[in-house]
């Protein structure tokens, strides 16, 4: 099975890994499955840390991709057809940009997103594979 991480969640795993759930740090663990970091996700920290909405203690967002490529996590690219094609996600449950595009990511991919935003749930009609 394949994961992607909402950024929430990989923020935690990096610098406050007690806010996991027992489930999902052991998952996170394990060497065998699968766990992508979206470029979005990049994008959203880089965002947040540069109008100084986001500290990441003594990490720069730059450092991020390969810090998360040593845990032995995979870069997910935004393809240019997962950009065009967002508009067939409908639903308009969660109004974060960014965290649509994860849903987006997550549902065309065939990948479960790992996430506790109370947002989430409503798009597994939609074909939303959620994991906490």
């Amino acid at each position: 099975m394949k994961y992607l991480l909402d950024t929430h969640v990989l923020l935690w795993y990096l610098f406050e890994e007690e806010r996991l759930s027992t489930d999902v740090s052991n998952l996170l663990k394990d060497a065998e499955v699968e766990v992508y970091i979206s470029a979005v996700t990049f994008w959203e920290i880089s965002v947040k840390h540069g109008i100084g909405k986001l500290n990441l203690k003594s990490v720069t967002p730059t450092q991020l991709p390969e810090r998360c490529v040593s845990y032995g996590f995979k870069t997910l690219p935004l393809s240019p057809f997962e950009a065009a094609s967002y508009f067939q996600l409908t639903s308009t449950h969660h109004k974060d940009p960014f965290d649509r595009m994860l849903i987006w990511q997550a549902i065309h991919n065939n990948f479960t997103l790992i996430s506790n935003d109370g947002n989430m749930p409503p798009y597994v009609s939609d074909g939303l594979k959620l994991l906490w």
